[in-house]
Parts: C-alpha cells; structure tokens; sequence
C-alpha cells in the first residue's frame, strides 16, 4: 500500500515536471519565432534603408554623419543570427533622426520617389509594431511561466533564463533634435 501511494505520488511528480518543462520548451519557442517575426520586418525596412538615404542624401548633403551611421547600424545588425534588441533600437534612433531630416526639407517631402518610399516605411512601421508587441507578450507569458510555481521549480532545474521585452529607448521618449 505504502509503495503504492509512493509509485503514485512518484508518477505524478514526473508528470508535473515533463508538463512544466515541454510547457516552457514551448513557450521559449514562440518567443524565437516572435523575436524571427521582428528580424523579418526589420529586414524588409533596412531594405529600404538605401533607397530612403540615396533619396535625403540629395537635399540633405551635409547630413552625411547621420546617414552614414544609418547604413553602418544596418550593416552590423544584419551580420549579427538573429533579433539584437541593442541593435534594433540603435537603427531606430538612426530611421528617427533621418525622417526628422525630411521633414526639415519641403522640396523632399513633395519628391515622388521619397513619398512612395515613406508611405512603404509607414506600412513596415506598422508591421514593425505588431512584431513587437507579439513579441512582447510571448516573452511575458514565458517570463511569468519562469516565475510562477510550480514551472519556476522546473526552470531553475532546467536553467531556463527571462527573456528580454522589446522596450522604448529612452532618445524617442524625447523629441527627436535635428540641427541644420
């Protein structure tokens, strides 16, 4: 009787354990796939990144720093596997200040090429914005999963770590200066 009750209590300690780890196996994943989700649409704006600087770099010549800086940003993140916060928020503080050089430059805003550019970006942003907030609420539901019992049991057996959220950088919780 007694071994019973052990066996039982045995089984359900096992099955706790495989449900708590298959559970954030999962979750981690979706987290990836969500973080993927983020690195397509940023590729798909740096893709326009060329276009959008050959286009300001006409009417906006001695703003070569910021450009370069822009392309220079989009070259490291896409040599790194996969979503870089760090990195993604640093080309979003180079996309900001080149759109506010645009906007410094009438004649730009009512070029042809630079209007369909800019209306490609606006739709990109929107999907960029999706991303994140996919992302970030697959990486809350993972990192509560972590800290919550009895999966927070399991985590720390398997070494399952937090994920990071995809935050605002401070430099666009400030308006954007541009100096020309």
């Amino acid at each position: 009787m007694v071994i019973n009750i052990c066996l039982m209590v045995l089984i359900v300690l096992v099955a706790i354990i495989l449900l708590s780890y298959n559970k954030l196996i999962k979750q981690r994943n979706r987290v990836k796939q969500a973080a993927s989700g983020i690195d397509i649409v940023l590729n798909q704006r740096f893709d326009l990144i060329p276009n959008l600087v050959e286009c300001v770099k006409g009417y906006a010549k001695h703003e070569n720093e910021t450009l370069e800086d822009l392309v220079a940003a989009r070259s490291s993140y896409q040599n790194h596997d996969g979503v870089n916060i760090k990195e993604a928020q640093r080309i979003n503080n180079g996309f900001n200040r080149l759109l506010a050089i645009a906007e410094s430059y009438p004649d730009l805003k009512a070029n042809e090429q630079f209007l369909i550019l800019q209306s490609k970006l606006s739709k990109i942003e929107n999907e960029l914005q999706s991303a994140r907030h996919v992302y970030n609420s697959r990486v809350t539901t993972y990192n509560t999963s972590i800290e919550t019992v009895p999966s927070n049991l399991i985590a720390k057996m398997f070494a399952f770590e937090k994920a990071e959220l995809f935050k605002i950088e401070d430099s666009k919780r400030e308006n954007v200066e541009v100096n020309i």
